[in-house]
This record gives C-alpha cells, sequence and structure tokens, in this order.
C-alpha cells in the first residue's frame, strides 16, 4: 500500500531520532518520537532500486521481443540465453517493488523527510 499526500498517518513503533545529546560533559536526552505520534503525509517519492543486471535484462527482452522473429536463428539463440541468465534478478526487482519514502508533518509541529512509509499507517 502507498501513502497519499494530505493522508492522515501514525507512527506504528517508537522512532529514535538521535543519540543522547551531550552538553559540557552532560547528558541532557534522547530525541524520540512516540508510537501513535499522528501527522499528515507531504510529500511522497518512489525509488527505483534498478540494478546494471534489471536494466540489462529490460534492455534485451525489449530487444528480443521487438526484432526476434527477424534475427538469425543462432543470434536469436544467444540472446535468449542471455535473457534467461538475468531473469532472476528481473524477477527479484518485481517482487521487491520501489522504495517508497514520505515526509510527514506531525501534529506537534516536527517534519520527518525521507523515512520509509512502513513507518506508518493510515489513521
Amino acid at each position: 500500500m502507498t501513502l497519499q499526500e494530505g493522508q492522515r498517518v501514525k507512527l506504528v513503533a517508537d522512532l529514535r531520532l538521535t543519540d543522547p545529546i551531550e552538553v559540557s560533559g552532560a547528558v541532557i536526552g534522547i530525541l524520540s518520537l512516540a508510537a501513535d505520534t499522528e501527522g499528515t503525509v507531504e510529500e511522497v517519492v518512489e525509488h527505483a532500486r534498478e540494478d546494471a543486471d534489471v536494466r540489462e535484462y529490460e534492455r534485451l527482452k525489449s530487444l528480443l521481443d521487438s526484432y526476434g522473429d527477424g534475427m538469425p536463428p543462432e543470434s536469436r539463440r544467444q540472446l535468449e540465453q542471455k535473457v534467461g541468465a538475468l531473469q532472476p534478478a528481473w524477477v527479484a526487482f518485481q517482487k521487491q517493488g520501489p522504495l517508497v519514502t514520505v515526509q510527514v508533518r506531525f501534529d506537534n509541529g516536527l517534519i520527518l523527510g525521507a523515512s520509509p512509509q512502513d513507518l506508518y499507517v493510515p489513521v
């Protein structure tokens, strides 16, 4: 499920934002957001996780689909072998799906950007 801009959400777990803060040798605390803190999604960004094998699979598969029927049999066989060798990377990419990050403005005024959408559930 991809979150949408303007959607109300809440944190699914406590989220530690900083390590212990030290001032003049004294630890003054840790900044965290509590689970169930509510806010509004301001931005949704999908990041492609393609690697070189996925791009090469897409390129060769397109070539095979577009021109394979007109290729000499040996060239077509070699291309099919290359596509077959890259298919596991393609299947893994398809299962993985895109990485989606969001920027959320919490009701307390804090803005958290570039956070994985899995940190939130709709309200």
